[in-house]
């Protein structure tokens, strides 16, 4: 898939493909309505997020289900392994270590870092926790495509410098601050904050 898709429609494709792969076994065809349906969202919307990736809808009939997943899992790359490692084994990043889904979307997580005397050593999730020394070495014998940064806002920016030293493309920041890097580095920063802010603020008016 060397189609360009636009960033917002990657956001939603992996709902989609939650979604098709639930009803695998229930039904052949699914039309750009029902999914659009089913999560409340607009059916133009939807049905130009699936153009971007298959070309194969029919009026009336929909899409194969089968033939569907397919074209979406190769536009995300899911069969394809990417190793990453995780930087950061407190309580996020041991949770994300012990996270099963990310083999859905090809994501392996080699191996986790931490600085903790007491957590270095430990296996968390099946995945060895090593000195954060290690990590040059390990990023560049296992060719590395991906980190995850679950360490304390203070200490992102260093760690985001060090993963792209080693050759790093794509950074998800679970810190809770902006990260930079150069162009052809792909930072995706997820701010928890920010959507807790919102929340926080619904539940204000709903008071």
């Amino acid at each position: 898939m060397n189609r360009y898709v636009p960033i917002s429609t990657l956001r939603r494709l992996p709902v989609y493909l939650h979604y098709v792969r639930s009803i695998k076994g229930e039904r052949k065809n699914v039309s750009a309505a029902v999914i659009a349906e089913f999560f409340g969202l607009n059916p133009v919307q939807v049905r130009k997020d699936l153009a971007a990736v298959s070309g194969t809808g029919k009026p009336k009939t929909g899409y194969d289900v089968e033939e569907l997943i397919c074209q979406i899992e190769s536009c995300l790359d899911c069969n394809n392994e990417t190793k990453s490692v995780l930087i950061g084994a407190g309580n996020l990043g041991s949770a994300l270590l012990s996270y099963n889904g990310f083999s859905d979307y090809g994501i392996n997580i080699v191996a986790a870092f931490d600085t903790d005397p007491e957590t270095v050593g430990k296996s968390i999730g099946g995945k060895p926790v090593l000195p954060l020394s290690d990590l040059e070495s390990i990023c560049r014998f296992s060719k590395i495509r991906l980190g995850i940064i679950t360490v304390p806002a203070g200490s992102a920016q260093e760690i985001c410098d060090r993963l792209v030293s080693c050759g790093i493309t794509a950074v998800w920041n679970f810190a809770p601050t902006i990260l930079k890097a150069k162009d052809g580095v792909l930072i995706e920063n997820e701010n928890l904050a920010s959507s807790l802010a919102i929340l926080s603020r619904h539940l204000l008016f709903e008071r």
